[in-house]
């Protein structure tokens, strides 16, 4: 699944595996926002990285699983909600059993 945008600040990934989504708490830590708040996987975009490499490199780094494209089901295009007249991408994805598994916090 190819996603057409050159200029976003970021992604979320709502990952299921059978009829489990994935979700993470955040850092309660006052210099982010919605500190110690249940989330999706992802972050800010770093570089020139298209929206799967950017949702993947947060996912691993959060969680210690790889993704692959074929992994993704679904994908829009939504106004930031940190950054004014800006864009940010959110995706759904499905996750084996063993990818489920092999997640590390």
């Amino acid at each position: 699944m190819e996603i057409e945008i050159s200029d976003f600040t970021g992604c979320k990934i709502a990952l299921f595996c059978g009829d489990k989504l994935l979700t993470i708490l955040r850092d309660d830590k006052a210099s982010i926002p919605w500190a110690n708040m249940w989330e999706l996987p992802g972050g800010g975009r770093e570089g020139d990285e298209s929206p799967f490499e950017c949702v993947a490199r947060e996912v691993y780094e959060e969680l210690g699983i790889h993704l692959t494209e074929d992994c993704l089901l679904w994908s829009k295009v939504y106004p930031s909600m940190l950054f004014a007249d800006k864009q940010s991408v959110f995706l759904v994805g499905q996750l084996t059993q063993n990818q489920f598994d092999s997640i590390v916090f």
